[in-house]
C-alpha cells in the first residue's frame, strides 16, 4: 500500500531548481514520477518518490537544506481547497485541528500533534513513511511547511521559541538561520515547533465563521482519496501513540472513534489484522530510533512500548535476527567511510 502526498511540493521545487542548477524535470524522471506534477499541485504522488526528488536534488546541487528552501516558499494557498478553512479559523490551535480533520486532502504521511507544557506548546511534524529514515530534506521541507503555516496565521513578524530537528546540524545553517528566524535545534528528541500558549490560542482578527462554515461545507462533498482506508489510519494512529506508551487495541480504537470489535472486523475485511500493524510499526521505528546514538536502547524500548529492555532485545533479534547493539553496531560501521 502506497503513501500519497499532494504534488504540490514538486510545483514549489520546480519554480526553485533552475536558480539551484538543478534539472527537475530530469530528476523527476528517473523517480519515476510523472512531470505533470511539476505544474499541477493536487496530483497524488508515492511520498517515496518525493524524499528521492528531494534527496536527489540536494545531492546534485550541494545543497544540505534543499528541502527547506522549498518550505521558505510556500504560501497559504499552496494548501489548495483547505486554505479557506485555514485561513478564517478563529485561533492556530484551531487551524491545527483542521489539519488533522481534513489531512486526507494533504498526506497520508504527515502526522501533526501537539502538546501543552506549562506557558509552551510543542508542535510535533511525524512522517509515516514505511523506511527506517524518513530522509533529512523531506522533514525539513515538513517542519518548514509548518513554520509558513504558523507565520501566515500569526503575521510575518512572529517568531517561534525554538526549531528542533532530530538530524545532525549541516555544514553552514546561514538558510536555516534565514528562513526561521531564530537559533535551530539538532540532535533532538523530536522534529518540530515551540511556540507559547499564548500564540497558540491568540484571536486571528481576519477569521470569519461564515467563510470558514462555506468552505468546510465545500471541503466535505471533496471526494476523499489516498489511503482512507481502516489499515491505513490504525497504522497511523499507532504511529502516533507508541512512542506515549498507548497502543492497546482499546486505546487506538477509541482514538479513531471506533469500538475494538468493529475495529478488527474492519482490519479483517481489508485482509489486515491490529497486531502486524502494530508490528510493523514498531519494526519502522525500532530502525529509526536505533539509527540515532542518542537514544539508549533502554529508552528505544521504551519509546517502543516494552516494560523491559530484554524483553524489546527478543523481539527485536526475532524481527532482523541481530540484537539491538549488533544492528546499530553493524549500521554505523556500513555508515563509515
Amino acid at each position: 500500500m502506497q503513501t500519497l502526498v499532494r504534488s504540490a511540493s514538486l510545483t514549489r521545487y520546480f519554480s526553485l531548481a533552475p536558480a539551484l542548477g538543478i534539472d527537475p524535470v530530469s530528476i523527476v524522471s528517473r523517480a519515476g514520477v510523472d512531470q505533470a506534477c511539476l505544474h499541477v499541485p493536487d496530483l497524488r504522488i508515492p511520498e517515496r518518490c518525493l524524499a528521492d526528488v528531494l534527496e536527489a536534488s540536494a545531492k546534485t546541487s550541494n545543497c544540505q537544506a534543499l528541502g527547506l528552501q522549498v518550505a521558505e516558499t510556500w504560501r497559504l494557498s499552496d494548501f489548495g481547497p483547505l486554505s479557506l478553512l485555514l485561513k478564517h479559523q478563529p485561533t492556530l490551535r484551531q487551524v491545527l485541528v483542521e489539519i488533522e480533520d481534513y489531512r486526507h486532502l494533504l498526506s497520508d504521511s504527515v502526522i501533526v500533534q501537539e502538546e501543552d507544557f506549562n506557558e509552551i506548546a510543542v508542535v510535533r511534524a511525524g512522517l509515516v513513511t514505511g523506511r527506517p529514515d524518513a530522509g533529512r530534506q523531506a522533514v525539513e521541507l515538513t517542519v518548514g511547511v509548518l513554520f509558513s503555516l504558523m507565520r501566515a496565521i500569526l503575521g510575518q513578524g512572529w517568531k517561534p521559541r525554538s526549531v528542533h530537528l532530530s538530524h545532525s546540524a549541516p555544514e553552514n545553517m546561514r538558510i536555516h538561520r534565514r528562513v526561521f528566524g531564530t537559533d535551530v535545534e539538532f540532535d533532538c528528541e523530536f522534529d518540530g515547533i515551540v511556540i507559547s500558549q499564548q500564540d497558540l490560542d491568540r484571536v486571528n482578527p481576519l477569521a470569519d465563521a461564515t467563510l470558514a462554515r462555506y468552505a468546510r461545507g465545500f471541503l466535505d462533498l471533496q471526494p476523499r482519496t489516498g489511503q482512507d482506508a481502516v489499515g491505513a489510519n490504525v497504522r497511523r494512529t499507532i504511529h502516533r501513540l507508541l512512542p506515549k506508551g498507548i497502543f492497546a487495541i482499546e486505546q487506538v480504537g477509541q482514538s479513531l472513534g471506533m469500538s475494538p470489535r468493529t475495529m478488527q472486523r474492519r482490519l479483517m475485511e481489508a485482509g489486515e489484522n491490529f497486531s502486524s500493524l502494530v508490528n510493523e510499526v514498531r519494526c519502522e521505528l525500532a530502525q529509526r530510533y536505533l539509527g540515532n546514538q542518542r537514544h539508549s536502547v533502554s529508552q528505544v524500548a521504551m519509546l517502543l512500548g516494552f516494560s523491559e529492555t530484554s524483553a524489546f532485545s527478543r523481539w527485536f533479534s526475532a524481527q532482523f535476527g541481530r540484537s539491538p547493539t549488533r544492528w546499530r553496531n553493524d549500521a554505523f560501521d556500513c555508515a563509515d567511510p
